[in-house]
């Protein structure tokens, strides 16, 4: 039998100070498959997982939500580590060593981390706020010549325009929300619009204020459409941390899993500009 992994926390946080040796249930959480999710404990950790098949059980999409809900519900109480989706051990013995292998870098993370949490912004530059069409391509021809060239080298000048922009608005960002950390992407929609996905590290006590400086903000950039959702784990902060780690590896998912795992528990704050 294999263990799924969900995340690791403090052992502490999950069995009141008592010292357990054993892995044990956590009630009132269902992990992928619906089973059961337990903890298991290594020295002061403990990695949360559901026992799992691999000849007779499969992930897909459910399995996504079911693996963000049993984070999320984790994060509620305790400092905790996600691990990427797919995370299988398949040893009690791995589990150890993974941990043991690791010790060093999850004691920084969770020390890193304890108290804090995700907010993300997505943030959609409107039509119109930059010069002309800077958010669409123009088509190269099949052949190369004079067209061509120069196609291409307007492709490029509008490459670079978007890149300044994006870059500013980011900063703006940085300015107005002074988060811990972040972690900015900037991306192209099918329709040409520029998006940037901005995650940002905050501690969870300034959850609220952060919240009410996005409502200001949001009435200021009219701009850019925006939307907020938070708190949540610490997905993008995590993984930079600890992609060094020597975890076991991850079989191929049947859909397309990004690291930030999206999910409907608990439901996060949404707004719209």
């Amino acid at each position: 039998m294999s263990w799924y992994a969900y995340c690791l926390t403090e052992h502490q946080t999950l069995s009141n100070g008592v010292r357990a040796r054993r892995p044990f249930v956590l009630d009132g959480i269902q992990g992928v498959n619906s089973a059961p999710v337990m903890s298991y404990p290594s020295g002061e950790f403990a990695v949360i997982v559901s026992e799992y098949d691999r000849t007779t059980s499969k992930l897909d999409e459910k399995s996504v939500l079911e693996h963000a809900r049993v984070v999320s519900q984790s994060f509620r109480t305790a400092t905790v580590l996600p691990f990427r989706f797919g995370t299988i051990f398949d040893t009690e013995d791995a589990i150890r060593q993974a941990v043991r292998s690791n010790r060093r870098t999850f004691c920084e993370s969770v020390e890193r981390l304890r108290g804090k949490s995700e907010m993300r912004i997505k943030l959609t530059v409107r039509e119109g706020s930059a010069r002309g069409n800077m958010n669409e391509e123009i088509v190269l021809p099949d052949t190369v010549g004079r067209e061509y060239l120069s196609n291409l080298r307007e492709n490029a000048s509008r490459a670079r325009e978007r890149q300044t922009r994006a870059r500013a608005v980011s900063f703006q960002m940085h300015r107005l929300f002074l988060p811990l950390d972040e972690e900015v992407s900037c991306r192209l929609t099918e329709n040409g619009k520029m998006v940037l996905d901005i995650a940002h590290l905050i501690e969870r006590k300034h959850v609220e204020r952060y919240q009410n400086k996005f409502a200001s903000t949001s009435a200021l950039m009219r701009e850019c459409q925006m939307q907020i959702s938070g708190p949540w784990p610490p997905y993008h902060f995590v993984h930079r941390l600890t992609r060094g780690a020597h975890l076991p590896h991850q079989p191929a998912a049947p859909v397309p899993v990004p690291a930030a795992i999206p999910t409907t528990a608990p439901e996060p704050l949404a707004a719209m500009a």
